[in-house]
């Protein structure tokens, strides 16, 4: 009987050429643009969701100051729960680390991201008008409208806190 249960693992060095491809794939290219910052999240510290051997999600982040920034976030397989474990997993992650929050950005248009956001005790902090529009000058690829044909326009960015327990 194969083995269901959901494993997560940091990045190894070994995982990073899979991941280069994967990222191409999932955001257009190896690089992604977040308050214009590119970075290749690749490269980047995170997070890998594994079950039996099969890659099923990853997160990516990077940290400065008493921040964790999650970079990229992906559930290969959506409505499993794979989301949250990584979540989760990136909350420990900055506890062991003795961060403060964890910081996250979308866009305008990622609705499905700010509800989850939101509903893992994320808060809304900023809304920078016009960055995805500057985005595109550094990544062309970045299509002009996003889920629900919404014209994509603006980075939000949402904080969770984490000098409490129940945070």
């Amino acid at each position: 009987m194969a083995d269901d249960t959901l494993r997560i693992k940091h990045i190894a060095n070994a995982d990073r050429p899979a991941l280069g491809r994967l990222m191409t794939e999932l955001w257009g290219g190896a690089t992604v643009v977040v308050h214009g910052t590119v970075f290749r999240p690749a490269a980047l510290q995170g997070l890998l969701a594994v079950r039996e051997t099969r890659l099923v999600g990853l997160v990516t982040f990077d940290t400065a100051g008493d921040t964790l920034e999650i970079v990229t976030l992906d559930a290969l397989v959506r409505g499993m729960g794979i989301g949250s474990e990584l979540v989760a997993a990136v909350v420990g992650e900055a506890r062991r680390r003795g961060l403060a929050r964890i910081t996250a950005t979308t866009t305008n248009a990622n609705l499905d991201a700010l509800r989850f956001y939101q509903r893992r005790q994320f808060r809304l902090l900023t809304v920078r008008q016009g960055a995805v529009d500057e985005a595109r000058r550094l990544k062309p690829q970045i299509p002009a409208t996003g889920p629900y044909d919404i014209p994509l326009h603006d980075e939000i960015d949402l904080e969770r806190l984490l000098f409490s327990p129940n945070t």
